[in-house]
Parts: C-alpha cells; structure tokens; sequence
C-alpha cells in the first residue's frame, strides 16, 4: 500500500508522529546569548507544530560551548538549558507534535568571536587547530548529555548533524580529515567519531526517544570530500549503531544523485538501511505533490524548510487540492505575521530572492 502523507508516521521502536511532514532544522538567531530558549524562537516553532506539522526539529543546538556556529543559537550544553527545552516540549504536545532538538557541534565553522576559543576540526588549517585525543572523546561524552537533557526536558528525539560541513562531517571528509590516526585514514576511521557519537546518544537516550541523524550524501555547499558510496555505507553503519532514521539533507530533492545521475539518493539508500529505518528527505520541496513523489521513492516522511517559513500552516492547507503555496519573495512584514522575528527575517534576506523589502 502506497504511504500517505497525511497518515501517522511510526518509528521502529514504537513512537508515532500524526503524519509525514517534518519541520526541518534552521539557523534562525532567535534564542538567548547565553543558549537558553527565546520567546521568538518558541513562538516559531510553536507556530509551525499548530500549523499541523507532525514533527518539529529545533535548529542546530550546539552540545559544547566551543562548537557554537551563530549569534543565538540555541543551546543544550548545560543542565540549566533545561527548563526552556521542557517549555518547548510542552508547547509542542499542546499542538500534538512531536518536538525534537538537533544536536550539532560546529567544529572548523564555530565563531571563535562567540566562544572565545580557535575552533578545531580533523585536521589543522588555516584558522583551526586539529582535535586532540582529549577533544575528540569530551565532545563524544558532550553530545551524550546533550541527549539525556533532551530526555530530562521531556522531548521526544534528537538528530545528530552530520551534515552541511560541520564536525561530523568534516571528519568523514576526505579534505578536511587527513588523520593518520584511529580517528582518520580509510573510511572506517573518518566514521569513527560520527559512530561514537551514535553510539552515546543511543545509551543515554533509550526508547521511546527518537534518534536519528542527518546526511549530506555527496558534496555540495560547504560539505566537501564526500562520496556517495561511502555515505551509504557510513548510514548503514549508522543504522547498526541504533539510529531510527536518517534524514538525507538534498539541497534539490528532486535531482538525481552526481556520481550515478540516473539514480536518486532515496533509492540508493533504501537499498541498504533495514526497512525500519525511516527515511527522511529535505530540499526545496514545496507542493504536495513534490512531496508525495518523495515517498514513492523511498522516503517515509519529509522534511520542509524554506516552504515552512514562507506557509507555517502547509500541513492543514495541503488538503485542499486547489491550494497553492506561497513562493518567495515575501515582504518584511508578511514574514513577520508568519511568526518570524525580525532577526530571522534579516538573516532570509542573505538568501537571494527570499525577502522583497
């Protein structure tokens, strides 16, 4: 039987979302200097889950202080961080989704201006030192608390970010991570510390909590060094390692992939994760039926950004079937009265197109 969009989606251990649409992960700048939750950002979110989303992700919180890659930027490095993620798991349940925190370190991309410290990554550059032994296992027991603070404040999953170039990636990349060491070398080793990572959360993050992690398959952006193969195998060591799924990060969800153009990542990959691994897909995705051919490919749900922004009630309009999406470019206020802040809607216009005035 075909997947349905609007049908519940369940996890494979158990934990059911009211359907397939998925808020995607954002850099919004609209939390607090010291990581603690903002009112704009929970008035975001919160409008996004009444708009009938079933599962709303928070953008990428930092786990360290030294991993922070952006001015308010959400974080869950500390036990006091607490009472604002169990404010925003609460106001999810009210709208009955399911809310989940990403959970990223920024690596080579943190803003030393912002933590004081040079940031550090795989290898050495030009303006980061390369991870010690010491680094590589403190972020390891970093993302582990993250996730139990994710568990305490009651939310429902976390996914691990591995993708878009920050640290998980960049020690799968075959540019950044020139380490000779059990952290380096052939694949096995450049997906030692991401496995790591997995593998800690999973333990301290049992079910019914959700964990998943997300994907840049190949390069693009500021995710370089990638192979398609080696991505598929490093999701399939993933799914050993207790992931209930994996969300391919697609810049164009509805190209094919680079390296085998007659194929699309989704195929690829359903053919090598347990078919109780859910897959999730991102990448400019706009209309229902973009989204549904999604699902043919071997998606169980989708993921939204840039449409949710521009329609935070997507899922309860898709089911008129003459209703149409509003595209960019947006006006200021109409952003605003779509439950942006002001911050966020300055950061959009560094993205071409997306704010008219």
């Amino acid at each position: 039987m075909a997947k349905q969009l609007l049908e519940p989606m369940v996890f494979r251990n158990g934990t059911q979302s009211r359907n397939r649409i998925t808020l995607a992960a954002m850099t919004n700048g609209q939390s607090s200097a010291d990581g603690s939750l903002g009112s704009d950002e929970l008035r975001w979110l919160d409008e996004r889950a009444e708009g009938g989303m079933g599962v709303i992700t928070t953008c990428a919180s930092h786990v360290s202080k030294d991993g922070q890659g952006w001015a308010g930027e959400l974080g869950v490095f500390d036990d006091r961080l607490v009472r604002g993620l169990r404010t925003l798991a609460d106001a999810m349940h009210k709208r009955g989704a399911l809310g989940f925190i990403q959970l990223f370190h920024g690596g080579l991309r943190a803003d030393a201006a912002l933590t004081g410290e040079r940031p550090w990554s795989a290898s050495e550059g030009p303006n980061h030192r390369a991870a010690t032994e010491e680094d590589v296992r403190r972020v390891i027991a970093d993302f582990a608390a993250a996730a139990g603070r994710a568990v305490a404040a009651d939310l429902d999953g976390a996914e691990i970010h591995g993708a878009h170039g920050y640290l998980l990636t960049q020690f799968l990349s075959t540019m950044e991570n020139r380490r000779t060491d059990q952290w380096g070398g052939g694949l096995e080793g450049r997906a030692r510390l991401f496995r790591e990572v997995t593998r800690a959360v999973r333990a301290k993050a049992p079910a019914p909590f959700v964990v998943g992690v997300r994907l840049s398959p190949e390069d693009f952006g500021n995710a370089k060094g990638l192979d398609l193969d080696e991505s598929l195998q490093v999701a399939k060591w993933l799914c050993e390692d207790g992931v209930d799924f994996v969300h391919l990060s697609l810049w164009e969800a509805m190209k094919n992939t680079t390296k085998r153009p007659s194929e699309h990542a989704l195929e690829a990959l359903r053919k090598v994760v347990p078919g109780d691994v859910l897959l999730f897909v991102a990448g400019k995705l706009w209309t229902r039926g973009e989204c549904e051919r999604m699902l043919e490919l071997g998606a169980d749900g989708v993921a939204l950004g840039r449409a949710a922004i521009a329609n935070p009630d997507w899922a309860h309009r898709i089911v008129d079937p003459e209703w149409k999406p509003r595209y960019p470019p947006l006006a200021g206020q109409e952003l605003l009265d779509r439950g942006l802040s002001a911050g966020f809607v300055d950061y959009m216009r560094k993205w071409k197109g997306f704010v008219s005035s």
